[in-house]
C-alpha cells in the first residue's frame, strides 16, 4: 500500500474526520489516480485510508478513518447498503430520491439518485471512478433494479483529469421517466435534465410552498429560474389562479407547461416565459406588476468561496427586485445552492436587498435540502442549499 505523508500541523482536519486533504497539505508521496493510499502524519501516525487524485486540488478523499478497515469490494457494498438503510427510514413522499450523497454517506465523489425504476449515478472523483464496476453491480443488486444511467458530465470531472461520460452503464431503454412527488406527477429525462435529471433536494420545499400559498391565499405567483415548473405545480396545487414561470430554457418551459396539464390544472392558469430573469423582473417593475408569492431559485452563482463576492451582488440584485415586486403581505421563497455562500452570508445578502428595496419582512422559516441529501457534523461543506421563507411586512 502506497503512503502519503501530511505536512506537520495539517493533520488536524483529518483528526476531526473531515474527508478532504488539499494539495498544499501533502508533504510527500504519490500514487495513481483513484488508488487507495495510507495517509500518515509527519510523525508517522495513521490518519486515514484515502483515494488519491493526482490532478485535483483536493488531493485526497478519505474512505475510512479506521486503520483496520480494508478498502475492497466488500467495503463499497457495505457503504451502499448502509446508505440505502438510512433512506428506508426517512419519510420520503416520492418514488424519486437521493440514495447516495457523496461524503455524507462515506463515498466521496459518488452521487446516486433513484427515479422510479431507474438509477442515475455520477462518478465525480478518481476514487469513485476506479471502483465504478463494483459500485454499479451492487447498486442494482441492492435495489432490485436493472437500469443504471451514468451522468458523469459535471465539470468537476475535468479537475480530476477525467473525461465527461454519459450513457447506460447497466441496462437500456428510454431515458424519459415519470415520478410521483407528494400528490403530483412529474416527468424528466435522465439523459438531458440538469444534474442527474431533476432537483430532488427541493422536494419538501415545493410542498412547503404549496402549503404556504394555500395558507396565505396567494393568487398570483412568479416562479423565477423555474426549470421544469416544480414550484409552479406546487403553487397551483396550493390554489393559485395565476402562475408565471420564467426561465431561459425553452425545453424546460415546455416540460413545465406539460406538468401543469399532467396534474390536471387548467392551462390558462399558467404562463411560461422564455426570458432572462433579471430583465423580466425589471420589466415587471416598469409595468407596475406585483405578485402575492415569488420564488427565486437561481443556479449556482458561487461554486466556491472565491466566487462569493461577485455572486453576492447577483443574489442581492434579484432579491431586491423580487422584494419590490412582492405585494405587502406576500411571501418570498428565496434560495442559494452555492456552496461558497454560507447561510449567514445569504441572510446578510437578503437583508441588504431589503434595505435597497425599502422593504422588510418576517422570516417564517429557514429551509435546506431534503433529508435524503444529508449533511454531517464533520463535513460542513455539505450544506450547500439554503433558503429563506419571508413574509413581507
Amino acid at each position: 500500500m502506497k503512503k502519503i505523508v501530511i505536512r506537520a500541523g495539517k493533520e488536524r482536519s483529518l483528526e476531526r474526520r473531515h474527508p478532504w486533504v488539499f494539495e498544499s497539505s501533502v508533504a510527500r508521496g504519490n500514487a495513481d489516480a483513484g488508488e487507495t493510499v495510507r495517509v500518515e502524519s509527519a510523525e508517522g501516525a495513521f490518519l486515514c485510508w484515502a483515494a488519491f487524485s493526482p490532478q485535483s486540488q483536493i488531493r485526497l478523499r478519505a474512505w475510512s478513518f479506521e486503520e483496520g478497515q480494508r478498502i475492497d469490494a466488500a467495503f463499497f457494498r457495505q457503504r451502499i447498503d448502509r446508505a440505502l438503510a438510512v433512506r428506508a427510514r426517512l419519510p420520503i413522499a416520492s418514488d424519486a430520491l437521493r440514495l447516495i450523497h457523496g461524503e455524507a454517506d462515506g463515498l466521496p465523489g459518488l452521487i446516486v439518485d433513484r427515479y422510479a425504476d431507474t438509477l442515475v449515478a455520477q462518478f465525480l472523483s478518481s476514487g469513485a471512478e476506479r471502483w465504478k464496476p463494483v459500485i454499479a453491480d451492487h447498486l442494482l443488486a441492492a435495489t432490485g433494479l436493472s437500469r443504471l444511467y451514468e451522468r458523469s458530465d459535471a465539470q468537476v470531472r475535468e479537475l480530476e483529469g477525467l473525461p465527461q461520460t454519459t450513457g447506460w452503464l447497466r441496462g437500456e431503454g428510454a431515458t424519459e421517466v415519470t415520478i410521483s412527488e407528494h400528490q403530483w406527477h412529474l416527468t424528466l429525462d435522465v439523459a438531458e435534465g440538469h444534474k442527474t435529471g431533476y432537483y430532488l433536494d427541493q422536494r419538501d420545499n415545493r410542498k412547503k410552498f404549496a402549503d404556504t400559498v394555500r395558507q396565505y391565499g396567494c393568487q398570483s405567483v412568479l416562479n423565477c429560474f423555474s426549470y421544469t415548473g416544480g414550484f409552479s405545480v406546487a403553487a397551483l396545487a396550493g390554489g393559485a389562479e395565476e402562475v408565471v414561470s420564467v426561465d431561459s430554457s425553452a425545453p424546460a418551459l415546455a416540460r413545465a407547461t406539460a406538468h401543469v396539464a399532467l396534474n390536471g390544472f387548467a392551462p390558462a392558469l399558467h404562463r411560461a416565459l422564455d426570458a432572462d430573469v433579471n430583465a423580466t423582473l425589471r420589466n415587471f417593475l416598469k409595468e407596475g406588476r406585483q405578485f402575492d408569492a415569488i420564488v427565486l431559485d437561481p443556479p449556482k452563482f458561487a461554486p466556491t468561496a472565491a466566487h462569493a463576492e461577485r455572486a453576492a451582488r447577483a443574489y442581492k440584485d434579484i432579491n431586491r427586485l423580487g422584494l419590490r415586486l412582492l405585494k405587502p403581505g406576500g411571501v418570498l421563497f428565496t434560495f442559494s445552492c452555492s456552496g461558497g455562500i454560507s447561510p449567514d452570508l445569504f441572510h446578510k445578502i437578503v437583508a441588504g436587498a431589503g434595505l435597497d428595496a425599502q422593504a422588510d419582512g418576517f422570516i417564517l422559516d429557514r429551509v435546506g435540502a431534503t433529508p435524503d441529501h444529508p449533511q454531517t457534523i464533520c463535513f460542513p461543506e455539505g450544506e450547500y442549499l439554503k433558503g429563506l421563507l419571508i413574509l413581507k411586512s
